[in-house]
């Protein structure tokens, strides 16, 4: 078995969620963060054949990268790793289950009232502006019929503050401040149309990877109509 670039580009981001993870036998690939509070789930190019746990992924990656045109077989308890030649070999031992975080259930969207596209111009500009300015918050508010998304500190009413506006749907009289931590914002760079609900969960969903987020919104939020 090869993994696509797909493939190696989810497993990258998803060890930015969680270091460790449980792969299960077919395409679906998901993770949920230490603190429980982004979940993702992808759906793959590659098909794996069993279940088996990797317990530092980023060491595991590391591991691919070792060789050329890494080649994988998987045996009960471990995977053989070839390269394009057959000359180097890497044995690769499964973790044991009981030391990974994984996912307990999938996550049931509720209904949301606030819907808009994030472009992966704009996610880069509010993470770049966030580590700038030295702030950890991107608020999400009415903005006369748009939205507006701006990197902010919600301790400080007078610190400096980036924003910029987005199309999005909302109802008429709805008044909201949501309130993403960035250091959730574990997303792969790329555009995703953005649902989120009152309930203080927002999902992120890029159709062209076929990778969906699930990322809890701080308490500090608000909603009204």
């Amino acid at each position: 078995m090869e993994f696509s670039d797909n493939t190696m580009s989810v497993l990258r981001n998803f060890s930015d969620i969680n270091q460790n993870i449980l792969v299960k036998e077919g395409n679906i690939l998901k993770t949920i963060s230490e603190a429980r509070n982004v979940l993702s789930t992808a759906e793959l190019d590659d098909s794996f054949p069993k279940d088996f746990g990797v317990y530092d992924l980023s060491e595991f990656i590391g591991v691919l990268g070792l060789v050329d045109e890494p080649n994988l077989s998987f045996e009960e308890d471990y995977m053989i790793i070839n390269d394009s030649t057959g000359r180097t070999k890497i044995k690769y031992f499964y973790s044991s289950l009981d030391t990974l975080t994984t996912p307990d259930k999938d996550i049931i969207m509720p209904s949301s009232e606030v819907k808009f596209k994030l472009e992966s111009v704009v996610l880069d500009k509010l993470k770049r502006a966030a580590s700038t300015l030295g702030h950890s918050e991107v608020s999400i508010t009415d903005s006369n019929g748009a939205i507006k998304l701006s990197v902010i500190d919600s301790q400080n009413s007078t610190s400096n503050t980036f924003s910029i506006d987005t199309v999005g749907e909302y109802s008429d009289n709805a008044k909201f401040n949501f309130i993403l931590n960035i250091s959730n914002l574990k997303i792969i760079p790329d555009d995703y149309e953005v649902e989120i609900s009152s309930k203080l969960i927002s999902h992120f969903i890029n159709p062209r990877m076929n990778v969906k987020y699930w990322i809890a919104l701080e308490k500090s939020s608000t909603f009204g109509e």
